[in-house]
């Protein structure tokens, strides 16, 4: 389980390629690489990853042929950084919402409007998404746990306090950037059930 709290960001220091699967290298510095284990859960943009290699501060993890597809990890390439967090141990503090890093889709980034003390980010994504983005809900994008702003069509928004910015890939985010979407699984529940009692009321 996660937080959606980003600990911080990692660069990618090597991509090992071979058919339908690549091994991913992030270089992990201090906290985050604290008492780290062959089989630990890391968060890369929201998506767990198990780690498979630890060589000092380089950490290894397998990334199979569907996780490149669904997610923005497979457009990665050396250099890059990516959003980090450790796995939440028991008695932690949560104060983000509960995440399994378990990539639902991906949203483009649609606008990027600054301000001097906050920068908000609008995403589009498919129409048929949008029942799970309500506003003033959770959702986990690349990682992080933030609450929706506002909600138009196929679109939605969130605001960025400086904190975020600076921690994260939100910082240098633009549009036609690709985002990983991890619904709320509570709002996601909640919608599939409502959703199944009208369908079962109607037949």
């Amino acid at each position: 389980m996660f937080t959606g709290i980003v600990q911080g960001m990692a660069e990618v220091v090597a991509i090992d390629k071979k058919d339908a699967f690549q091994t991913h290298t992030i270089k992990l510095l201090g906290s985050m690489n604290e008492r780290l284990e062959i089989g630990a859960s890391v968060a890369h943009n929201g998506c767990c990853l198990t780690v498979t290699k630890i060589e000092g501060e380089n950490i290894s993890f397998d990334l199979m042929q569907a996780t490149l597809r669904l997610t923005n990890l497979g457009e990665l390439g050396v250099g890059d950084l990516v959003n980090i967090e450790r796995a939440a141990k028991f008695g932690d503090e949560i104060g983000g919402h509960s995440m399994s890093g378990h990539v639902s889709l991906v949203a483009t980034v649609s606008q990027v409007i600054d301000t001097p003390n906050n920068r908000t980010v609008w995403f589009e994504l498919p129409t048929e998404s949008m029942k799970y983005v309500l506003a003033k809900g959770y959702i986990g994008l690349d990682g992080c746990s933030l609450t929706i702003g506002e909600v138009e069509g196929n679109r939605f928004s969130v605001h960025l306090i400086p904190e975020t910015l600076q921690r994260t890939l939100f910082g240098t985010r633009k549009a036609g950037d690709k985002i990983n979407v991890e619904f709320d699984p509570q709002t996601q529940a909640i919608v599939d059930t409502v959703e199944r009692v009208l369908a079962a009321k109607n037949v």
